[in-house]
């Protein structure tokens, strides 16, 4: 395999469309109240950000979880992809290129650079002493709508809170379908998750709420950036999506579960940020409250 192709199956890249599409969602409707594109200048550092900050952040979980990943059979190979010194390296210049990055947008976002790569990298370190891990991997995705509307305005507005908390909702709700394949990995290292604490039933029952209040704020988030038909049209198969991933996962097979997973929420991205997008040219469907 190539050595960038190592790395990147190291760091699950593709992954990182899970949170792309809403940073970008946000991006367009925050640049829509300005002057309508933001310009590929910005375009390109939020997307540029993103990526150094999934993978600083990702690399720090490889790192803390090292020895770890070596007793559990689903992630036993990790470290033979990519070496530990390595990744600290990467680990390190990935969260410096963020925080620079940063300060090629705005001082907002570089003020805050430094506590955005703290959430990010506090995530791995939960599961250690909190049975509330999955929400705070939804924190560490949620900061990304805000930080694409900062990036573009320079300062905070509700859409892009409710939009976070949507996104946390989100994650959350999928990370305990996720952790499903880990449950006596977990049990058996001491590790804490919400499907440890609950069981799996409960915690599926629990993932179904989180996602409830997904729809919730994406319809929130609608109506508070004035979005029009189209936004909300596109919104309709999402619910229905959400069951797939759900009626998967109550199978307990893993081969399902990460088939649905990994398609159910790229699809359920790629259909907020289409419409979002397609909504903002159409000003004319605009639903007036």
């Amino acid at each position: 395999m190539h050595p960038l192709s190592r790395f990147l199956t190291f760091i699950r890249f593709s992954h990182t469309i899970f949170a792309l599409p809403f940073a970008m969602g946000s991006m367009v409707v925050a640049a829509r109240s300005q002057r309508g594109f933001p310009g590929w200048r910005i375009f390109g550092l939020i997307l540029v950000c993103m990526v150094f900050a999934r993978t600083a952040a990702m690399l720090f979980n490889r790192i803390v979880d090292w020895e770890i990943d070596k007793r559990n059979p689903r992630t036993v190979a990790r470290h033979q992809l990519f070496g530990k010194g390595a990744a600290i390296a990467a680990c390190c210049v990935s969260a410096l290129l963020f925080i620079a990055t940063t300060s090629l947008i705005n001082p907002i976002c570089f003020l805050l650079s430094p506590i955005a790569i703290a959430i990010v990298f506090f995530y791995s370190l939960t599961k250690r002493f909190t049975h509330a891990a999955q929400l705070f991997l939804g924190l560490a995705l949620s900061v990304s709508p805000v930080g694409a509307w900062l990036a573009v305005t320079g300062s905070f507005a509700l859409p892009p809170l409710i939009l976070a908390a949507g996104v946390l909702c989100w994650v959350a709700g999928f990370d305990i379908i996720y952790a499903l394949q880990d449950v006596e990995t977990d049990n058996r290292e001491g590790l804490h998750s919400l499907v440890v604490w609950l069981g799996v039933p409960r915690a599926l029952v629990l993932a179904g709420v989180f996602h409830f209040f997904l729809l919730v704020s994406l319809a929130g988030f609608g109506l508070s950036a004035h979005l029009g038909a189209i936004y909300f049209l596109g919104l309709l198969p999402v619910p229905l999506l959400l069951i797939y991933e759900h009626r998967m996962a109550r199978t307990l097979d893993v081969a399902l579960i990460n088939k649905a997973f990994f398609e159910t929420n790229a699809v359920v991205g790629l259909l907020f940020v289409i419409m979002t997008t397609v909504d903002a040219f159409f000003p004319h469907t605009i639903i007036h409250h």
